[in-house]
């Protein structure tokens, strides 16, 4: 089963659960709990998910996970409480923002390495707008969401941006370097 055959009202339920865990949140201090049994087959499948949080078009939080290990809608509710008051960018969200938030929730493919022999060729075969990427070089990692592209449409500078991003030098190239690709459903 895909998560691209997800229906407006199972979308819309994601983007409400995610509103939940974080008033949940604010109150409790703990993501929201789901009966996952409640919701429909396709929420119920495993499924890896990112939320971001973004208040006057400025990131507030970020969470999520590259891969599926948990049902959809619970990875939601944990991502987005996880987005408000647990990313080490930002303080936990206050309950005066709540009402500010702009929720975005990405539902992640499986990742795919990509074989390249240079960084043109990797670049070359790069689709902007598309790819979510996981760039690794030993203990460096890093990822980048396909929305990235919005801010970074230059192949090139989202690449570069990506090697600092995981704690590279920008014009850093190595034999050891392995890139995965993956896409996102993104909800709204």
């Amino acid at each position: 089963m895909s998560f691209t055959e997800l229906n407006t009202e199972e979308r819309d339920t994601l983007l409400d659960i995610a509103s939940q865990s974080i008033r949940y949140g604010l109150s409790h201090n703990s993501p929201l709990p789901v009966t996952v049994e409640d919701y429909s087959e396709r929420l119920q499948q495993p499924g890896a998910s990112f939320v971001t949080l973004n208040i006057n078009h400025q990131l507030r939080g970020c969470i999520g996970t590259l891969e599926a290990y948990q049902p959809l809608v619970k990875d939601v509710a944990d991502h987005a409480f996880a987005a408000a008051f647990r990313d080490p960018r930002f303080p936990a969200l206050s309950a005066n923002e709540e009402p500010q938030l702009d929720i975005h929730i990405s539902i992640l493919t499986s990742a795919e390495a990509m074989n390249f022999s240079s960084e043109a060729d990797l670049i070359a075969q790069l689709q902007p707008g598309v790819d979510g990427l996981i760039l690794e070089d030993g203990y460096n990692k890093g990822t980048f969401l396909p929305s990235v592209w919005d801010s970074l449409p230059d192949a090139t500078q989202f690449l570069q941006h990506l090697k600092q991003k995981a704690g590279l030098p920008m014009n850093h190239w190595s034999d050891s370097l392995k890139v995965s690709r993956y896409r996102a459903i993104s909800i709204p």
